[in-house]
Parts: C-alpha cells; sequence; structure tokens
C-alpha cells in the first residue's frame, strides 16, 4: 500500500510571503525609527573599530587567501582589506558581535539586530563602487538605514513570540533570514526572487547554542552572527543568478523547518511589520555586559562606592554570607552560571562574573573578561556568595510589550546580620524610557572608539558626518566606508 503525496507546487508560505511584501513594498515613514538607524549605525560601527583591538578577532579578519584585493569590493571599516561581498559581511559581522557591546532586542527570543549590518553595509559598498565604475549612481547611507530598520524588524517581530533558544537554535538564524531578505532586494530582487531566496535561508541548517552555553561556551559565539549574514548575501547573489526556491520551506510536512527543526508548531506573528523594533531597540551603552545582566551591574554600580572597602580583600569577603541577585527568568536559563569559567566567552555571560567585577571595581570593560582580570582571587570568592532569585513580577514585565523591562536587584548581606541597601534597576540606560539620558553616552562612546583607530581631526569629522542626519542620508555609501579605511 503507497500513500500519495502530491507534487503540484504550493503556493509560498504565507510567513515567507509576508516578508517579502514587507521588504519589497514598506516605506519606512517614522523619523524616530530612521534617527535611531543613526544611532544604531555609529555604536554598531565603534563596536567594531574597538574590537580590533583583541587579536582574538583581527586573526579571522581578511580575505580567505592572504594577499587577495577585490576590485570594487567592499571595504572592512578600520582595516585596508577590500573584500567580496560575502566575505566582507562576516569580516564586518565578526567585528561588530565580538565584544558583545552594541544593539540587542529581548522577547521570547533575544538577539542583536545590528548583526545584520555585517551584509546590508558589505553589499551596499559593493554596489556602490561598482556603480560609480560603471558610471552610475551609487547608493546613499540612506538605502544602508532603510535596510537596517527593515531588518531590524523582520528579526525582532519573529522573535516576538517564537522561542528559538527553547527547541536549541541559536538566534543567528534569524540574522540570516532578515539579512537575505534586506540584501535581495538591495541587489534588485523582484518578489518572487525575494521568497526565493529567504525561502533558502529557512532551509539551511541552522545554528546550534552550544557555543553559548556551559560547558562549551566560547569564542563562536562571536562570529556566528558574521557568518549568518555572510550565508545570506551568498543565498541572494545565488537566487540573482536564477536560483531556485522553495515556497512551503516553513509548512511541508515531514521535511519543513516547523516540522524538522520547531517541534511542528508554526510561528506565532501577531503584529505586521514597520518600525516598531527600531524604535524600541535596547543599547549596550556603558559596559559590554549580555544585556540581561546590564541591569545588575547598573545595581553594582551604585553599591560600589559604600561597599567596596568592605570586600575589597579575600579576609573580607569571608565576612559576607551571601549576595542576593533578584531577576529574570531568562536571566536565570542563560547566564546564572557557577563553577570554572574557561574564557572571556565563558565570562560574559554569566551574571555572577559580571555583578562581581561591578561591585569590585565600579565599572566592567571589555578587557575585564580576559585571564589577567580573571585571575584575580577575590572574582571567584565573591562570585561564589551570589545567588539568584526569580521575581515573577520581573518575569511578567521582561515580557510586556509595553515595558520590554530588564529589571535585576542586588543586595548584599553579612555575616553579623547587617544588609546593604537593596539597589533595583528595571530599565538599563540603553532602554528607548532612557533615551534622553543615553543618547549623549552612546555618542561619547562612539567618539572614543574612533578616537581609538584614527587621528583626532578625522575622528572629529567622521563624528560630525554621523551627527548630521541630512548630510549623513545624501552620503554615498563607499564615500562613507573610505573615512573608515586606514
Amino acid at each position: 500500500m503507497s500513500s500519495y503525496i502530491s507534487n503540484v507546487r504550493p503556493a509560498p508560505d504565507q510567513v515567507i510571503a509576508d516578508i517579502a511584501n514587507y521588504v519589497n513594498d514598506y516605506q519606512i515613514q517614522s523619523s524616530e525609527a530612521l534617527d535611531t538607524a543613526r544611532y544604531c549605525l555609529m555604536d554598531t560601527l565603534g563596536c567594531g573599530l574597538e574590537a580590533l583591538s583583541y587579536p582574538a578577532c583581527t586573526k579571522l579578519l581578511g580575505p580567505i587567501v592572504p594577499g587577495t584585493n577585490v576590485p570594487n569590493g567592499a571595504k572592512v571599516p578600520g582595516t585596508n582589506y577590500q573584500l567580496d561581498p560575502i566575505n566582507a559581511a562576516f569580516n564586518i559581522g565578526a567585528m561588530i558581535r565580538w565584544l558583545d557591546f552594541n544593539d540587542t532586542w529581548l522577547a521570547a527570543e533575544w538577539g542583536h539586530p545590528s548583526d545584520n549590518l555585517g551584509g546590508i553595509l558589505a553589499v551596499a559598498d559593493w554596489l556602490s563602487r561598482t556603480r560609480i565604475a560603471e558610471g552610475k549612481t551609487p547608493l546613499l547611507m540612506k538605502d544602508v538605514l532603510i535596510g537596517m530598520v527593515k531588518a531590524h524588524e523582520i528579526q525582532g517581530v519573529i522573535a516576538l513570540e517564537n522561542s528559538f533558544n527553547r527547541v536549541g537554535l541559536d538566534h543567528v538564524v534569524l540574522v540570516k533570514i532578515a539579512s537575505t531578505a534586506v540584501v535581495a532586494k538591495m541587489l534588485g530582487a523582484s518578489f518572487e526572487q525575494i521568497i526565493d531566496a529567504v525561502s533558502n535561508a529557512w532551509l539551511d541548517g541552522q545554528s546550534l547554542r552550544t557555543y553559548r552555553h556551559a560547558p562549551n561556551t566560547g569564542s563562536r559565539k562571536s562570529w556566528a552572527a558574521g557568518d549568518a549574514t555572510s550565508r545570506a548575501v551568498r543565498l541572494a547573489l545565488m537566487v540573482m543568478k536564477g536560483e531556485m526556491g522553495y515556497p512551503s520551506a516553513l509548512t511541508a510536512k515531514t521535511w519543513g523547518f516547523y516540522d524538522v527543526l520547531f517541534k511542528g508548531k508554526p510561528f506565532a506573528i501577531n503584529q505586521p511589520y514597520g518600525s516598531y523594533v527600531m524604535e524600541n531597540v535596547l543599547f549596550k551603552i556603558s559596559f559590554p555586559a549580555e544585556f540581561h545582566a546590564q541591569t545588575a551591574v547598573e545595581c553594582a554600580l551604585q553599591l560600589h562606592p559604600n561597599h567596596v572597602n568592605n570586600i575589597d580583600t579575600l579576609e573580607k569577603i569571608n565576612h559576607i554570607d551571601r549576595i542576593e541577585i533578584t531577576t529574570h527568568e531568562s536571566a536565570i536559563r542563560i547566564i546564572d552560571k557557577t563553577g570554572p569559567l574557561n574564557n572571556p566567552a565563558d565570562r560574559d555571560h554569566c551574571i555572577q562574573y559580571m555583578t562581581t567585577v561591578g561591585l569590585l571595581k565600579g565599572n566592567l570593560t571589555a578587557l575585564d573578561y580576559e585571564d589577567a582580570v580573571a585571575q584575580d582571587p577575590r572574582i571567584d570568592a565573591l562570585r561564589a556568595k551570589m545567588q539568584c532569585i526569580e521575581n515573577k513580577q520581573f518575569t511578567q514585565d521582561y515580557l510586556d510589550p509595553s515595558k520590554r523591562s530588564i529589571a535585576n536587584a542586588l543586595q548584599i548581606f553579612y555575616q553579623d546580620g547587617t544588609h546593604s541597601e537593596k539597589i533595583t534597576v528595571e530599565y538599563p540606560i540603553g532602554h528607548r524610557r532612557r533615551r534622553t539620558e543615553g543618547i549623549p553616552e552612546l555618542i561619547k562612546k562612539f567618539s572614543k572608539n574612533l578616537n581609538r583607530e584614527f587621528d583626532p581631526e578625522h575622528a572629529a569629522k567622521i563624528l560630525n558626518l554621523n551627527l548630521n542626519y541630512e548630510k549623513l542620508a545624501a552620503t554615498p555609501v563607499h564615500e562613507y566606508v573610505n573615512l573608515f579605511v586606514k
């Protein structure tokens, strides 16, 4: 007895068609979204420049074959590399994500929508240089900003109610999907070709989260998004050469994404694509901490001045009974970590480590995750005193779309019965509710990162251009990127 399987090609999955419709037709009208995209661009490239100080990052950059230079290729900011757009997307994507220090989106799934800039900027730069060589008009930075808003929206809206981490998949799957759709449109894809490209992105074997969690936490988490956005560029380019798509990539019985990788459940997408995500995106401004711990570190910095003398030696740490970190469920699931921490990637995903450094130093920088700092015996001694406790209201507010808080509270209890005040911070400085406070600090952070790589006069030139939305939007992409090239 045989079972009949129809070979009639179905209409494209609605989820895929909706993405293609949005990328192809939707006009970004929100001035807030475009202006926030400008700050996102600044912060993302600044984080990439800071990452160039870390050999673990720079060893992965450059052409695949040493010495290769691609005529009219995309240039990699902060370097002298000029590469094909696929490899350039990896380079830029790895740089900007290396230190885990730029924007974040938290919902049922979390992630970093600025990871899409790797593919968007590489393709826009390559297209602009190619068009100039052909005597045509280049793309403008407004095209990049629009692409950023749309990529943020696709990644973020899908993430609102669909948890990929709960089925073991890494959030960079959404970077691949968003980048593929936006890059395909930049390349001139039709509505049907965008569908084809996005369907191929869903069919890819998706990254597991193994490299983000104990006992395997490692540096792949810092280049995984670069890998995803570069793969997106490859898939979009293949479709532009005529490669076919797969209309029921999600819903195909037995063989589709839902049945193979999502426990047979369809996605829940309950709001249309617009500009919501960029308008509400979270910036990491003060320190490079995994975002669920941002407010915990802010609490630690507030406690530091009054309690550092009580915890500055191993002997004094022994007088502590416990330190309570009151937090939300997602933080406990992702970054509540005890035992040995084996590398910087392990440490920057441990809420106890980040909070401990904040208590001891009154600060937290990317260098604090390196071995030289981690060898301080006070860190592990203090970390061992910490307990994470879920506050159900914190968890509810984290998931509430009208709040999207990332609350943490911190309190130290001493063996003599005394205790510190309990410090609670609901919204980190990079939250939309703290934009007025946060943006000036973001600009200072960008300026500091520019001055790491460029002389003061040139750094000021880049900064001033980015501070003027109209001038930035009207700047050809290749001219903008040239400002970052050594």
